[in-house]
């Protein structure tokens, strides 16, 4: 039953005027051959079905470039995290990984450096003290290094920014380390377990982690920032091939959306039951007040759930000024915001190809238009 069912904006008590003012955004920054953005597509839906999504721009930067098609598959970046993390959470569920046991448990070398202290729960809200990035992150993926080397180095030796459990700093290699866990508890490689246990059961044929799999041509060519190096920016066959659990995951719109509604569903997709609730409330909640030694200002400002962010309505990672700290989704540096509404139960998917530090306003700007459209 994947995408979800199409429905007019009437519907699914939409404002339809206000739709069209996202939609007139989006056409205005992908339009011309200096557009903002080369491309962009968004999904928006309400209560188990959605708009027809919608597409804007080019399928490449170049001005020449195809129109963009429904079924285009974009890199998403960090919207991989959360289902890398909804992935791990059913270990949770089957007894095979507890949130509250330290990561040595299960990787006793983990411990270099005086990282014993740091629980599972730690990597899932950004307080394990880990960085985003490896110190030799470049000269890694210059090596075009496999992911277990990646893991390897923050497994040996990687010093903790700070005691875990005593402050928030957003890292990426915490996400790795959960793929990690996943991978020594299942005997499966992330992307396989992903595959079996997520996306084919909710019949997402585009979406994966990593491009093995997807027609190449279909794979939207982004803007990369300037540091980025051909032989590993985000069009390479390197970085589009490693998939990586932090920032590899290619998906539609569409596809994305029924992650988002499965979500809102309380883990229910048509007659099977995902996730439990459970998992999902536990996700999609402020889990930083679980920690007490984390300051109580970024317990409350930039709250985190277990790999979905919380919105937080000031700042550059908001995710919408018009939604409640209730909301919760996530940013990505492709370009990319989803969030998820459980109080309207609404959501919006919006991919683009430009990266996101060029004018994160934006995105919030379209995720706004849509909020607005609610009734």
């Amino acid at each position: 039953m994947a995408p979800l069912p199409i429905a007019t904006a009437r519907e699914l008590s939409l404002n339809a005027a206000r739709i069209e003012r996202a939609y007139a955004l989006m056409q205005q920054w992908t339009a011309g051959p200096n557009a903002p953005w080369p491309a962009a597509a968004i999904a928006i839906g309400r209560r188990g079905r959605m708009l027809e999504s919608r597409t804007f721009g080019r399928q490449g930067p170049e001005a020449d470039a195809p129109l963009l098609r429904p079924d285009n598959v974009f890199l998403i970046a960090s919207l991989t995290k959360p289902i890398t993390c909804l992935g791990a959470m059913l270990l949770v569920e089957r007894g095979l990984m507890n949130l509250s046991d330290p990561v040595t448990r299960y990787i006793p070398d983990f411990a270099a450096h005086h990282k014993e202290s740091t629980l599972v729960q730690h990597l899932f809200t950004h307080t394990s003290g880990l960085p985003d990035m490896l110190p030799n992150n470049l000269d890694l993926r210059r090596a075009h290094a496999p992911l277990a080397t990646f893991a390897k180095h923050v497994i040996f030796d990687t010093v903790p920014l700070f005691a875990a459990g005593t402050s928030f700093t957003y890292q990426s290699m915490g996400t790795l380390i959960i793929a990690e866990l996943v991978q020594r508890l299942t005997g499966q490689s992330i992307h396989d377990f992903l595959r079996t246990e997520l996306f084919e059961p909710l019949q997402l044929s585009s979406t994966r982690l990593g491009a093995a799999g997807i027609d190449r041509t279909r794979i939207v060519r982004l803007r990369t920032p300037a540091e980025q190096e051909p032989s590993w920016n985000w069009n390479s066959r390197y970085w589009q091939d490693l998939g990586a659990p932090w920032g590899g995951m290619f998906s539609t719109p569409a596809e994305y959306a029924v992650l988002c509604q499965l979500l809102l569903d309380q883990g229910r997709h048509g007659d099977r039951q995902i996730v439990s609730p459970a998992t999902v409330r536990m996700m999609t909640t402020n889990r930083l007040d679980d920690l007490p030694e984390v300051p109580e200002p970024m317990r409350r400002t930039k709250a985190w759930g277990l790999g979905w962010q919380m919105n937080h309505p000031t700042g550059s990672d908001s995710l919408c000024d018009l939604l409640g700290p209730d909301a919760f989704g996530h940013i990505g540096a492709t370009g990319t915001t989803v969030w998820c509404d459980p109080r309207t139960e609404a959501f919006c998917v919006l991919f683009t190809s430009a990266p996101r530090d060029d004018a994160p306003w934006r995105l919030v700007a379209v995720s706004n238009a849509v909020a607005a459209a609610l009734e």
